[in-house]
Parts: structure tokens; C-alpha cells; sequence
């Protein structure tokens, strides 16, 4: 058995790096998502008119099926949700 320590449980899970990053991103916007929605009171038909998305799909969205939502669609529902996305990108140590 390896000791081996991760910064994310993505980098220890996923195949390459790549996927890692991917992965990273994309949790990160779901949590953001679900947490906007959680913390308006919104309903997921709500959330659905304003993604301009159907609520089975934000219903995936609140029970974290990462594995449905590529980066592009999630950085679609947080600008229609009126949220900000800043990227920083730095050197790998």
C-alpha cells in the first residue's frame, strides 16, 4: 500500500493530470451552482427557466452528477445565474 499524498482527491482518482484539472473546474462550478441556487430559495423549475435548462437536469445538478455536465454548459448556467467565474492559472511546483 503507497503513501502517497494529493493536494484533491481529483488528482488521486483520475487518470492523468488532465482530467484531474477537469475535474477540479468542474466541481468547483457545480458546488458554486448548487449553492447559488440553495441560498436564493430557488426551485429547480426556477433554476431550470433560468438556465434554460429542464429541471431534471438541475435536479442532476443538485445531486452532484458530475459526470452529465462538461465545462461549457456549466460556465453557461453560472453566467445565466448571474455569477462571476474568475480563473487564476499558475506554474505547476
Amino acid at each position: 500500500m503507497s503513501n502517497q499524498r494529493f493536494t484533491s482527491v481529483w488528482d488521486a482518482i483520475e487518470d492523468t493530470p488532465e482530467e484531474a484539472e477537469n475535474m477540479k473546474l468542474r466541481s468547483a462550478l457545480m458546488a458554486a451552482l448548487k449553492n447559488h441556487i440553495t441560498h436564493t430559495g430557488m426551485s429547480q423549475a426556477q433554476a431550470a427557466k433560468l438556465f434554460g435548462a429542464t429541471q431534471p437536469r438541475v435536479s442532476d445538478l443538485m445531486r452532484g452528477k458530475i459526470n452529465l455536465f462538461g465545462l461549457d454548459a456549466l460556465v453557461n448556467m453560472s453566467a445565466a445565474a448571474g455569477l462571476h467565474i474568475e480563473m487564476r492559472i499558475r506554474e505547476v511546483a
